[in-house]
């Protein structure tokens, strides 16, 4: 799943990947991405996890004027490497976590060259983010400082919380059948609930932060009465603290006719009980 962190939205899905075939899924994105586009703005940034690809796509992305943020699989040497670091050439830097929380960490950067990749590309070394070994960044972007291109791939952790709650509120990981059909089914309509929860969260001033779930027990979990006349479908809504928001931001829909309801119109209002 591709996920944009200012939005929240997942914007690409996909069940069918194989091991054989796991690595060029990034170009399959950035295509996907590139013909949807049409004319707009095309892909320029993308941050994923070291199993993604390999450091030959990682040169197509270059090619293609793409950015990427990514992590390098750490083996033991490597890890002795960053060890083997000076304590004062690590530098001390904040950043976000879920929650709006912020975490202390350390960085070391430098610049390597990785034959499959036949280019130059920038490391950082980050310890001290709650993992037993250190992680190891790689980029291809020089331009940003060092504190943005951290803050950059820190936001990674955030997706991951997006992810937990694919599973844990729209059960993502008990699909309705081993059979593709049905498995593809089950990912696009959990990722089409996940996005229309974050586009009302998105016209909440002050709740865009919310989880689907919290959004769910504030907002949607509401008893209401239902009146049926010939032109309206009233909906009372119960008394609730977060009952005036709802209301208002229902209000821009009073003028809308459902075709698939005799053209009749929605109108939500509160009731005068709990």
């Amino acid at each position: 799943m591709a996920h944009d962190p200012d939005t929240g939205i997942i914007g690409y899905g996909k069940t069918d990947i194989k091991h054989k075939n796991e690595s060029d899924t990034v170009l399959e994105f950035l295509g996907f991405n590139r013909d949807n586009k049409q004319g707009g703005n095309p892909l320029k940034y993308i941050v994923f996890d070291s199993k993604f690809t390999n450091y030959g796509n990682l040169g197509k992305l270059d090619d293609n004027n793409v950015k990427f943020i990514t992590i390098r699989r750490r083996g033991v040497k490597l890890v002795e490497e960053i060890r083997s670091i000076p304590s004062k050439g690590w530098k001390t830097i904040r950043v976000e976590q879920p929650g709006n929380k912020k975490r202390t960490i350390k960085v070391y950067e430098q610049t390597v060259y990785f034959k499959g990749y036949g280019k130059n590309i920038r490391q950082i070394y980050i310890t001290g983010n709650g993992k037993i070994k250190p992680a190891v960044t790689i980029t291809n972007d020089f331009e940003k400082s060092l504190n943005e291109i951290v803050k950059k791939y820190a936001r990674r952790w955030l997706v991951e919380k997006v992810i937990s709650e694919q599973i844990e509120f729209f059960h993502l990981n008990r699909v309705s059948s081993s059979m593709v059909i049905k498995v593809d089914f089950d990912l696009t309509m959990s990722i089409m609930a996940h996005n229309i929860y974050r586009l009302f969260a998105l016209d909440l001033e002050g709740y865009s932060h919310l989880t689907s779930q919290s959004l769910y027990e504030k907002f949607i979990s509401n008893p209401a009465d239902v009146e049926i006349t010939k032109k309206k479908i009233i909906v009372k809504l119960k008394k609730k603290r977060n009952l005036p928001m709802i209301l208002e931001n229902m209000n821009k829909f009073k003028e809308l006719n459902i075709p698939w309801l005799n053209n009749k119109q929605m109108v939500y209002e509160g009731a005068t009980y709990s």
